[in-house]
Order: C-alpha cells, then structure tokens, then sequence
C-alpha cells in the first residue's frame, strides 16, 4: 500500500539523494551534494518556500515531489508548482506519482486559495510527458525562457 505524507525534517537526505539521482537520470547533471542538502533544508525549515511530500511503500520512502508557490493575479490565487518528482526505479509503474499528485490535486481542490497545478519537464523526457498526459494534465501553452546565474 501506498502512503503519502508531508515531509518531515528526517526526510533531508531521502529528498537530496532523490534529486541527485534524478538530475543524473533525467538531464546527465551531477548536482552538489552540500548545495542540494542545504536547499531541500530550507524548505523543510521554511513553509512559504514549498511542501514536499514523500510516498513510502511498508514505511520506506520509494519517491517524493515539492510544490512551491506562484500568486497569479489573472486568477486571484495560488497555483501550485509540482517540482523535483522523483521515484526509484524499482518502483515506477506501480501509481507512486499517481498517489503523490492525487495528494497534490486533492489539496487544490478542497481549498479555494488554490487555482491549480502547473509542473515543467524536460523536454526529453517523453516518458515523464506520457505519465503527466496519463493524469489529465495538458500543455498549458507556454514554453519557459530562463535566466540562470553562472550557467
């Protein structure tokens, strides 16, 4: 069975170790451990700056994603970003993002603050792409230009 919860302050390493190998997965990019570490911190530290949620299959922690927060003036509400989604290999196909998104979707929908979701993805990853299709998400449209100091 599958549980989804809010992270926790124990759950920094988990998250970091995710993120690692996810940048490896995804995009071939080795992150800083110490950098990652003191990131996923600050938002276990500090509420306004996201929620992460872990997914734990019989108490062990199998993936996990963060929502941060974007004011949208058009629509007079906070949409939720879903960010940093990771899920082990040995354990993909079995509805872990599904869960981790129905939480997602489920808070949005019973709190009238809330607008929506939003998530980017890398443009390779056609097997993210499919999942998030799978769920009823749509291309919203945009494509996102960014500006990244020392890159």
């Amino acid at each position: 069975m599958i549980t989804i919860r809010n992270a926790n302050s124990g759950d920094q390493e988990t998250i970091a170790n995710f993120q690692l190998d996810m940048a490896l997965e995804t995009e071939n990019m080795q992150l800083d451990k110490p950098t990652i570490m003191k990131g996923v911190e600050a938002v276990l530290m500090d509420k306004s700056k996201g929620q992460y949620f872990v997914a734990e299959i019989d108490g062990k922690a199998v993936g996990s994603l963060l929502t941060t927060y974007e004011w949208s003036d058009w629509r007079n509400g906070t949409t939720l970003w879903i960010q940093s989604v990771f899920v082990k290999k040995n354990n993909r196909g079995k509805g872990i993002y599904k869960a981790l998104y129905n939480r997602v979707k489920q808070t949005v929908e019973t709190d009238s603050s809330f607008t929506g979701i939003r998530l980017y993805v890398y443009k390779d990853n056609s097997q993210a792409k499919t999942v998030y299709s799978n769920l009823g998400m749509k291309g919203g449209g945009y494509e996102i230009f960014e500006w990244m100091k020392g890159e």
